[in-house]
């Protein structure tokens, strides 16, 4: 359950600036540069900027287009789905303050994924959050293994995995409709036995 791995207290491991260090109530993880932090209701406005976006609405499930009331929405969501065990969904800052995107985590099935508001990116958050979220993901939560799913053609993306260290699963595409779109995604995923030898 989440309530008893959240109870912990925050740990440092011996040393480095991207030491995961982990505040549980609520939920902050500070590595690699980056604080995730969970949303609040006083995100709602940028919300609104990260996420109505053209890129965003073509790639994820996200309501577009994405204005006050979808990003209420989205935040109860987020805000349930935490107190459900279910997902953890935490802003991307590099401040604690400001966010610049998403990344979040599905228990469940294992699988991380982000978004970065279009005026943040060319700085690398998205492969830190995915970092960070991964190592989270291993060693907080004892996950084996967590996974991506990336449309073929969406290099960015694939960049970004190959730089965090996941590899193409092998598995055959799983074909999704989702706004009158269909198309294929490939899981990626990044093994903690590998993460150990690597």
């Amino acid at each position: 359950m989440f309530g008893a791995l959240f109870e912990a207290q925050p740990s440092r491991a011996a040393s480095g600036q991207n030491d995961l260090v982990m505040d549980t109530h609520p939920l902050q993880l500070t590595a690699h540069g980056l604080v995730l932090r969970e949303w609040t209701s006083d995100d709602l406005a940028v919300m609104q900027e990260l996420f109505d976006d053209p890129d965003v609405a073509y790639r994820t499930p996200l309501a577009s287009p994405f204005g006050q009331a979808a990003a209420l929405r989205y935040l109860h969501s987020a805000e349930r789905a935490r107190r459900d065990n279910d997902r953890i969904h935490l802003a991307i800052t590099t401040d604690g303050h400001q966010a610049l995107g998403e990344v979040l985590l599905n228990r469940a099935t294992g699988s991380i994924g982000y978004i970065v508001g279009a005026a943040h990116r060319g700085q690398r958050l998205a492969v830190r959050a995915l970092r960070t979220m991964t190592e989270f993901a291993h060693t907080t939560l004892a996950l084996p293994k967590v996974i991506l799913e990336i449309e073929p053609d969406n290099q960015p993306s694939i960049a970004v995995a190959r730089s965090v260290g996941f590899h193409p699963s092998g598995s055959a595409p799983e074909s999704v409709t989702d706004k009158g779109r269909t198309y294929g995604l490939l899981a990626w995923e990044h093994n903690l036995i590998t993460a150990d030898q690597g």
